[in-house]
């Protein structure tokens, strides 16, 4: 996000995810982008912004390893199980804003860590696609 672009303004974005089972925090980084580019969009056609803040898209999910199986995007059980299970944070530009991983149960090693960030990726790719649908309205 450029914000030189948004002058002195705060803005807040409180999420509620009202429907989950396992992963509100990432369904919350998720669906905060797609607000966040409903506001400054309206913003920007009001005549208060130029040009559009933000530079990059971002979506989160979770991924972990539950009885040696890598796994997307963990509902409550998988994630109660894991081994392993990390929080990724992605830009579209193939950027990490965040990665948060824990050994719940054992050590991992660096391959696994591997195996989970690309499983992400994936994951992350399509949440961006589904981004792009909520927001084809807007462009």
């Amino acid at each position: 996000t450029d914000l030189t672009t948004f002058g002195e303004r705060t803005l807040t974005v409180d999420c509620d995810v009202l429907q989950a089972d396992g992963g509100t925090r990432t369904a919350a980084i998720t669906g905060a982008y797609v607000a966040l580019y409903q506001a400054f969009h309206a913003l920007k056609k009001k005549g208060v912004l130029n040009v559009m803040p933000l530079t990059s898209m971002i979506a989160a999910t979770s991924v972990g390893i539950v009885k040696g199986t890598p796994l997307l995007d963990l509902c409550y059980e998988e994630d109660f199980r894991a081994q392993v299970d990390f929080n990724v944070v992605m830009t579209d530009r193939q950027e990490f804003v965040e990665i948060q991983g824990t050994a719940e149960h054992r050590p991992f090693s660096k391959d696994d860590a591997d195996i989970m960030l690309s499983l992400a990726q994936k994951g992350i790719e399509r949440l961006f696609q589904l981004q792009h649908a909520a927001l084809r309205e807007l462009t």
